[in-house]
């Protein structure tokens, strides 16, 4: 992919090589938060590319005017699940089986562009340039994420770029107390293989909206902390788990599962701008539950120095007691998480979502509204089996690759 020169501007591939240095100046710059406020600072470990590295195609390009990197952009692709259909070997069963219709679909993020050459058209040129990359390599829709109070970045988008709002997912977070959080006595859980995992997945989840065709390599990633099973005590045991296939056939009345992602390695944040009246109240609050964990208080974690989080992905469950399976699964993603030294436990569902009720979090911590926007890249693409996939209604549950977390 080559260089695009603009009246001095110039668009190109980033260079690990030469411009790192550069372009974490520029990430630098974009998060000084309002004073006064607390705002999230993002560390990147030195690897710019963290947020899409792990996925199956991706690209970052950077905006230079003479020797100085003014803008970047993330992007990759992959194929996911947008609808669903009937088979075609089974159209006229009356008990036909829904298959899942893939899409190949794009994502963009970390759009930056530094605060002294705003609204000189380099967001756009930027965007633009990543949704040539992303129709020379076959994808149909492109989408971004931001909060929904971002008015700039949604105005971009909306305005200028041809976006249209298409989920509100919820970021749910939940702090890693001093603690051990309980986990009910009446609850197994159980720890499956990625191949186990990828059968149940497929079998269960695969019409869910946003699930990965390749979800055999998101399980098998070395950021992936595995897939943990909960069913009722006495229905199935670790010890003499006899497969997926026996399970999927003869499930428990109730079960649920969810997938663990390990960011901490992937970047850092920090909360900036905390007065030290703040800081030293939730100091005092892990004081008390390191001395005293038997009281299982609340404490806030050391959220003001670098910290790493645990991301709870492809989370999904049957039966009238899931949302209790789902709590239980919740605890131990907690417990999994203070060995480890993760400060935060999160995840992102749908607002549909009915799991979501099993979810411990705190709202202060979390945001109700994290903003979709969708594109369709090219008129040219048949409706095929679904339609315009930007016109379609909501469903109850999404898949939120942790790749692009």
């Amino acid at each position: 992919m080559g260089e695009e020169v603009t009246a001095m501007l110039v668009v190109r591939v980033f260079d690990p090589d030469k411009d790192i240095e550069r372009v974490e100046a520029v990430e630098r710059s974009c998060e000084v938060g309002p004073s006064g406020k607390l705002s999230l600072f993002t560390d990147m470990l030195g690897d710019p590319i963290c947020r899409v590295r792990h996925s199956p195609a991706f690209l970052m390009l950077v905006a230079e005017t003479g020797q100085e990197i003014v803008g970047m952009i993330r992007g990759c692709i992959k194929t996911v699940t947008c609808g669903k259909r009937l088979s075609r070997n089974e159209k006229h069963n009356t008990n036909a089986k829904q298959v899942p219709v893939y899409t190949k679909v794009a994502y963009i993020l970390g759009l930056r562009v530094s605060p002294n050459q705003r609204r000189m058209g380099i967001g756009l040129k930027l965007v633009r340039r990543m949704e040539a990359w992303f129709r020379d390599n076959g994808a149909e829709y492109s989408y971004m994420a931001t909060e929904n109070d971002n008015l700039a970045s949604v105005k971009l988008f909306t305005d200028k770029c041809g976006y249209s709002k298409f989920r509100t997912p919820s970021i749910l977070v939940n702090p890693v107390f001093a603690h051990r959080a309980r986990v009910s006595p009446k609850v197994t859980i159980i720890k499956l293989s990625p191949f186990d995992a990828e059968i149940i997945y497929r079998e269960r989840f695969a019409m869910t909206e946003f699930f990965p065709r390749d979800i055999d390599s998101v399980l098998n990633n070395k950021l992936s902390l595995g897939t943990f099973l909960a069913v009722p005590r006495g229905s199935y045991k670790a010890e003499t788990w006899s497969g997926p296939d026996l399970f999927l056939s003869d499930p428990p009345h109730s079960w649920a599962m969810v997938s663990l992602w390990n960011s901490k390695e992937v970047f850092t944040l920090e909360v900036r701008g905390a007065s030290k009246v703040k800081r030293t109240l939730a100091k005092t609050t892990r004081v008390v539950d390191r001395a005293l964990p038997w009281l299982r208080l609340p404490s806030i974690p050391d959220l003001f120095r670098p910290f790493g989080f645990h991301f709870m992905y492809g989370l999904g469950g049957e039966g009238p007691e899931a949302v209790k399976m789902v709590k239980a699964l919740c605890g131990f993603a907690h417990n999994l998480a203070m060995e480890k030294g993760s400060r935060v436990v999160a995840t992102e569902v749908s607002p549909n979502e009915p799991l979501r009720f099993g979810i411990p979090h705190w709202k202060m911590l979390s945001c109700d509204e994290d903003l979709w926007c969708i594109k369709r890249l090219g008129e040219d693409y048949s409706d095929g089996s679904v339609g315009d996939w930007t016109k379609s209604q909501p469903g109850m549950s999404i898949f939120v690759d942790p790749r692009e977390v």
